[in-house]
């Protein structure tokens, strides 16, 4: 029985590395679209900010979120600064969550949380465990 855990977890162990990065590129899509619509009309976003939701200095926070984004896609396809990276984008996960989605539930379909909550917690995965050996943080570390 014992043979057979270790045999298990040593299959299990050796796709460690796909698995952070498939995490990295799915999470690096999903803000990809975001970032990109913030950045058409950051104008808009702006006003949404602080009209609708009520921010402060919502142009500010609208040029953050849409820059802490689009270097997050950047950063997570390349692999390169994965934990650092990843704590601003659990901000924006935790705000986005606060002020747009929690008041709707928790079902995607219904705008709720489902969808921010997931990606905070795959964000959290990325910073305590990095973004594995298949990125420029593995390769520079191997150096």
């Amino acid at each position: 029985m014992c043979v057979l855990k270790e045999k298990i977890e040593s299959i299990m162990d050796r796709g460690r590395d796909a698995s952070l990065l498939l995490l990295r590129l799915i999470l690096a899509y999903g803000f990809f679209g975001p970032a990109m619509s913030k950045w058409d009309d950051i104008g808009a976003v702006a006003k949404w900010f602080g009209e609708d939701l009520g921010m402060p200095f919502p142009l500010l926070n609208a040029y953050m979120a849409a820059s802490t984004e689009a270097l997050g896609v950047v950063l997570l396809i390349l692999g390169l600064g994965v934990r650092f990276i990843s704590l601003p984008l659990m901000a924006v996960m935790v705000v986005a969550i606060a002020t747009v989605h929690l008041a709707n539930g928790f079902s995607s379909g219904d705008n709720g949380f489902e969808i921010p909550l997931y990606y905070l917690l795959m964000l959290f995965v990325l910073a305590t465990h990095g973004g594995g050996r298949w990125g420029l943080d593995g390769i520079l570390a191997r150096k």
